[in-house]
């Protein structure tokens, strides 16, 4: 719980505070006297009679009642000192600095389960254990540094990881980012990541709160409920960019599907991400300045001016727009004879040399007066123009304070959003530091803003709550599943029959262990078919897979050595379609549900690793953006006159897929692989279902 006692105390006292400043105790409290709190300080410390100009107090029984207190004193004093501050002082909110407790032993976490049960008892918010503090405008609950500048519409920034979270600070800071909070949460025993979120969500203002919030995540205890609250801030105007460290997993995994093989969790956070609309970062610097990005006016497009007066800095921040799918528009093609004629007309008011063509080079020589004109042309004349990334640095040989002036005033005066790049920290330190002083934010590497960037643009809106059923068959969906017996891989005939409670196309197929039977069948719906090994999990491994038969004579063949092949159990009889191969794959993670898969089929699902993510169940929305999101995407639009696929029947698989597996949490894994797909039609042709019953 998070109460107002934890946010805005009256009156605070520290636990082992110190005057040894080097101290966590000491720290705290220096930091708390500087922050400019406006309660009453208290202390306590049996050895010393004054603390930083503070009266202290020997014994917390001594205390008069105090609503906060933050411990820093050894782990197996803590519960004792909780109880008695809980029960006699009236005390409802504690930030526990002090470490020891469940993240090292088990005598630890039974001393951490006893102070969570007294402040269950008393009503009491619960920051920590071992975690930094708690930053706000109101107090400095901290023992670490830096202490960035603080202001209502600054970032929110939540850390599962106390030196983790000076670290980003760290980051932030040089960038010129501001903060409105700081909160670590340590073990997170009662107020987790997901916690905050949700005390900001159902708190939120939009004229007093931040619209930014950061986050660094080590552990998602509860998806469901990051999910709704993370997204549910973001449809009201917040945006947020969180790092999840912890999701690789060393080795490969042994599975016996394609989809157990890629499947992970980390796919489920990228799914889950994903759904909620949260911008993923993978390094501090990255969270940082996706951070600064927030801060400046949403991207309405996705084509960017470059003003610079260095070339290779242009070239690059060119490429790497380029790379992460924005557009860097020439300002000189005849495609736009006006854009052009302006263009010409900026470059009579440079220096000779200088170009126009974008980026827009005003040469190491050029002015401040230059850089506003240039910069004026972005924002009036070049219509093509969505944003302006502006790299301004110095060789050492003047100062910038007039060219970063100029900057400033553009900044205010422009609709465009402009990021400035402002590289030469050592050379122009005061400069710098002087821009980052009127409220500005600072990308001072050209590539790491473009990554960022590209993060930003291609993450899309939340998805929609609800969910629709789109013609699932859910009475007999259950029928079949209760009707299974045993765990494992289920026969073909039952995937197909679940299959068919979603709607999804099959090829028409037969499983049999009489040759006169798959003979016949195959005559019934012509030849070419598919003849496939009943039985192996990976029938190409095992020579399980014939194509292209045309005769009876080569279907006997076939199903004579089939059924010779260790393990089989029978021979199944498809006809035979062509097209391009498809996959669409689910796995069940614990917590998260099913976290669905697709891309380009056939044996290059595991050989590209070419798929896109999504957490059950998607929408059409979701559907598409996976689909738009491959790398292979230009092969199902069609490429050097082959036909593009029916995108839209692709992502109705998906979505029906995706819904039938809400409703079946015993299906473990599934792969639809391939599917075979062309202008009109998207058909399964072979796919695999684990059930796995608790």
């Amino acid at each position: 719980m998070i109460n107002r006692e934890l946010l805005q105390p009256q009156s605070i006292v520290v636990i082992g505070g110190s005057s040894n400043v080097h101290k966590p105790g000491g720290a705290v409290v220096r930091n708390i006297l500087q922050g400019g709190f406006q309660g009453t300080l208290r202390v306590v410390n049996p050895k010393e009679d004054e603390v930083q100009g503070i009266k202290v107090f020997h014994d917390a029984k001594e205390l008069p009642p105090t609503e906060l207190a933050i411990l820093v004193i050894p782990a197996r004093l803590c519960p004792d000192t909780v109880e008695l501050l809980a029960r006699d002082k009236a005390t409802k909110a504690f930030i526990i600095i002090s470490a020891g407790f469940g993240e090292e032993t088990k005598a630890g976490a039974e001393m951490e389960q006893r102070i969570l049960d007294t402040c269950a008892q008393y009503g009491a918010a619960l920051i920590g254990p071992n975690c930094i503090g708690l930053l706000t405008r109101n107090h400095h609950s901290v023992f670490t540094k830096p202490i960035p500048t603080l202001n209502p519409k600054g970032v929110d920034f939540v850390s599962g990881s106390g030196a983790t979270a000076v670290f980003i600070l760290e980051s932030a800071v040089i960038k010129g980012l501001q903060f409105n909070s700081v909160w670590s949460i340590g073990n997170g025993k009662q107020i987790g990541i997901e916690d905050v979120l949700q005390y900001m969500d159902e708190h939120f203002n939009a004229e007093t709160d931040s619209l930014v919030k950061l986050l660094y995540i080590e552990n998602i205890s509860n998806p469901d409920k990051l999910l709704f609250h993370a997204s549910s801030l973001i449809r009201k105007g917040c945006r947020i960019a969180a790092i999840k460290a912890g999701s690789s997993e060393s080795g490969s995994r042994a599975a016996s599907s394609h989809t157990g093989a890629i499947a992970s969790s980390d796919s489920a956070v990228e799914a889950l991400f994903r759904k909620a609309g949260i911008v993923r970062c993978f390094s501090r610097e990255e969270l940082t300045t996706v951070g600064c990005i927030f801060t400046l006016p949403p991207l309405k497009g996705r084509n960017f001016a470059i003003v610079t007066h260095a070339g290779g800095p242009g070239v690059m921040l060119t490429d790497a727009l380029s790379k992460g799918g924005l557009n860097v528009p020439s300002l000189t093609s005849d495609l736009s004879p006006l854009t052009a004629k302006y263009a010409d007309e900026l470059k009579e008011q440079l220096f000779p040399g200088s170009a126009v063509a974008n980026p827009i080079d005003i040469l190491a020589t050029g002015t401040a007066a230059q850089l506003g004109l240039a910069l004026d042309y972005c924002e009036h004349k070049f219509d093509n123009i969505d944003a302006i990334a502006v790299i301004y640095g110095t060789p050492g040989l003047s100062t910038l304070y007039e060219a970063y002036e100029t900057l400033h005033q553009k900044i205010l005066e422009c609709k465009k959003p402009i990021f400035p790049i402002l590289p030469s920290l050592h050379t122009a330190g005061p400069e710098v530091a002087e821009f980052l002083q009127k409220g500005h934010v600072n990308f001072s590497d050209e590539v790491t803003l473009a990554t960022a960037l590209s993060q930003v643009m291609n993450t899309p809106a939340p998805a929609p709550p609800e969910v629709q059923l789109y013609g699932i068959d859910i009475s007999r969906l259950n029928k079949i599943i209760f009707g299974i017996e045993e765990n494992g891989y289920v026969p073909p005939q039952t995937v197909r029959d679940i299959l068919s409670c979603a709607g999804i196309p099959l090829v028409p197929e037969l499983v049999a262990t009489s040759k006169d039977e798959l003979t016949a069948f195959a005559q019934r719906v012509g030849y070419p078919v598919v003849a496939k090994v009943v039985g192996p999990v990976h029938k190409s491994d095992v020579g399980g897979v014939a194509l292209n038969i045309r005769t009876p004579q080569h279907l006997a063949l076939e199903f004579d050595r089939m059924m010779q092949i260790p393990g089989a159990t029978g021979v199944m009889v498809q006809k035979m379609l062509r097209g391009t191969e498809l996959f669409i794959g689910a796995k069940y993670e614990e917590r998260f549900g099913h976290v669905v898969l697709c891309g380009l089929g056939g044996i290059f699902v595991e050989v590209l690793k070419d798929v896109r993510s999504g957490l059950a169940p998607l929408t059409y929305g979701e559907a598409f953006s996976m689909i738009h999101g491959l790398r292979g995407y230009k092969i199902l639009q069609g490429t050097r006159g082959q036909q593009g696929i029916n995108e839209q029947k692709y992502a109705d698989i998906i979505v029906r897929l995706s819904t039938l597996l809400r409703f079946a949490t015993e299906i473990k894994e599934i792969d639809i692989n391939p599917l075979l797909a062309d202008a009109d039609d998207v058909v399964a042709v072979d796919a695999r279902i684990l059930i796995g019953k608790s």
